[in-house]
């Protein structure tokens, strides 16, 4: 079986240490890890069968970004079957000159998509977003008809290809209190989110809504997945059911990739608090999603 590739991220972060943590405690097959080689070993690496442990290519970036770079490559060309990501310091790439919002736009850029879907698991629970890491005042004028049924058709397949559902539902949440309440709190559902569902289910998705963050939480069992309008409406309620078990799964790439759902956490490193279980959740998902499972 092809490996999974996994870059650790920010060799300053957490990423090294949770990396060879999860590995001593995770079986998914071969695994090579692209990064920066010394913080790797410096954090306990052990050299093992079934384990790789390199640097990509000089390529004149930080290293956490070159082995990004190295690691979607292998997975285009066949040569790996999942991308599992350690935490990037987007504030630190920022400053010298990485021109990206964080992974997910630098991976849609390098395989060539548009607009990839960030999407969660975890709990029991899987949550998409329409927008991702915009200002809460820009929001609604993001969110348009056209970009919603986008969204949902994204979801909609990565659902059916990836996880192995033959008919997902999908819980599309309002972005005003009480789903607007038939306009007075606001008209985006009647103008834009509603007819984006009604597109999106004359095309086979089965998207209800929409209905309030609140009521798509409280019941998230009414749901395959809840399709959130912003950031915090979809990551809040998530991480405070299950934060450090969560994974960040990439939808619309032609490439599974799988993440933590944490930053670098700076304050931790060497002081050995930083904990595995994100890491671990990743790869494991990273591994069902390649193999074309059903629901794990």
């Amino acid at each position: 079986m092809r490996p999974i590739v996994l870059t650790p991220g920010d060799p300053r972060g957490v990423g090294p240490e949770v990396t060879v943590a999860a590995l001593a405690r995770v079986n998914v097959g071969e695994v090579w890890v692209v990064g920066d080689v010394a913080a790797v070993r410096a954090a306990g690496w052990q050299d093992a069968s079934g384990r790789r442990l390199f640097a990509p290519p000089e390529t004149g970036e930080p290293v956490e970004v070159a082995a990004l770079r190295y690691a979607t490559a292998a997975c285009l060309a066949g040569e790996a079957r999942a991308l599992c990501t350690g935490p990037i310091h987007k504030a630190r790439l920022a400053a010298r000159g990485f021109p990206y919002h964080g992974h997910t736009d630098f991976l849609g850029a390098l395989c060539g998509v548009e607009a990839p879907v960030m999407a969660f698991v975890g709990g029991g629970v899987r949550v998409a977003l329409v927008t991702v890491h915009h200002a809460l005042r820009d929001v609604p004028a993001l969110i348009t008809a056209a970009r919603v049924a986008a969204t949902l058709r994204v979801v909609d397949r990565a659902l059916r290809t990836q996880l192995g559902l033959s008919t997902p539902r999908i819980a599309v949440c309002g972005l005003n209190p009480h789903a607007g309440e038939a306009g007075l709190l606001g008209r985006e559902e009647l103008d834009e989110i509603g007819p984006a569902i009604a597109t999106a289910r004359a095309e086979g998705v089965l998207a209800h809504g929409p209905v309030s963050a609140e009521e798509a939480f409280m019941h998230p069992e009414s749901a395959d997945l809840i399709l959130a309008m912003y950031h915090d409406q979809g990551l809040a309620p998530l991480k405070r059911v299950d934060f450090g078990h969560t994974v960040n799964w990439t939808m619309g790439l032609p490439i599974v990739r799988t993440s933590v759902d944490h930053g670098t956490a700076d304050a931790l490193v060497g002081t050995g608090r930083a904990r595995a279980e994100s890491m671990i959740a990743a790869l494991a998902l990273a591994d069902t999603l390649s193999k074309g499972a059903v629901e794990p």
